[in-house]
């Protein structure tokens, strides 16, 4: 079997993996504003809490922290197919996201906030399917 190439050995030196770093580093923003201003973070989020909601907050911490963990598990292994898988399938988050705080009233602003986070995971995924292909392609 051949010696894989230097660059495939490298997953840093590609758009990809700076894309998904950029979604670790927002992921860990996330969860640290959660768990130190609650209310602050949920407002910003877009859905202010009532009082005896504060504990989504912590739930959402935590299953943050895990997805954040899991990207960069996959990130540190390169693995650009389970990191396009995660990419690919995460742009339901955002979008379930988009559409809960614009029923709950929030601002303009804020729902496309989390369109346009949408619209980064997608063309994240897209770029690393293209630079798996081409991956597979150095490798063949």
């Amino acid at each position: 079997m051949p010696e894989p190439s230097r660059r495939a050995r490298q997953p840093w030196r590609s758009v990809g993996f700076w894309l998904c770093a950029a979604i670790v580093l927002l992921l860990a923003r996330n969860v640290f504003a959660s768990v130190s201003d609650p209310a602050g973070f949920a407002a910003y989020l877009g859905l202010p809490l009532a009082p005896a909601d504060a504990g989504w907050t912590s739930i959402y911490a935590l299953r943050t922290g895990f997805i954040a963990a899991l990207v960069l598990v996959l990130m540190l292994r390169g693995d650009f197919v389970g990191l396009t898988w995660v990419a690919a399938i995460g742009v339901l988050l955002p979008l379930g996201d988009a559409a809960l705080t614009y029923q709950a009233g929030a601002g303009q602003a804020t729902v496309a906030r989390h369109l346009a986070i949408a619209a980064y995971l997608l063309v994240t995924a897209a770029i690393l399917i293209f630079e798996s292909r081409a991956r597979a392609r150095r490798e063949a």
